[in-house]
């Protein structure tokens, strides 16, 4: 026994079958758009900690020496910071040695 479908059958298979397809590529679409929001999230956290980092060694090389560092690589090569140049674009401006430095970390 064989079953003969109606052309209106074949139609609403035909409809469900876009709906579907369009259901899935806005998913796909909508999971790419929110992937992408998190990930800048995470970089701009990253950079605050990153800044956090290098004010709280500032002011560890203030207590201990007397004053805050000249520079960024001061802090790294006695004070065991690192970050990670690669990801983050830092300016470190100092004005006196009793002023604490200004520092900006900027996703790269």
């Amino acid at each position: 026994m064989s079953r003969g479908y109606s052309t209106q059958q074949v139609r609403q298979r035909g409809n469900i079958r876009i709906v579907v397809l369009a259901l899935v590529v806005a998913l796909v679409v909508g999971g790419w758009f929110a992937v992408g929001s998190i990930s800048q999230s995470l970089r701009e956290q990253g950079a605050v900690s990153v800044r956090n980092a290098i004010l709280d060694s500032a002011k560890q090389c203030c207590a201990i020496e007397g004053s805050y560092p000249a520079s960024l690589e001061h802090l790294q090569r006695d004070y065991g910071l690192r970050v990670n140049s690669q990801d983050y674009l830092i300016t470190y401006e100092i004005f006196a040695e009793n002023i604490m430095p200004s520092v900006v970390v900027v996703p790269r």
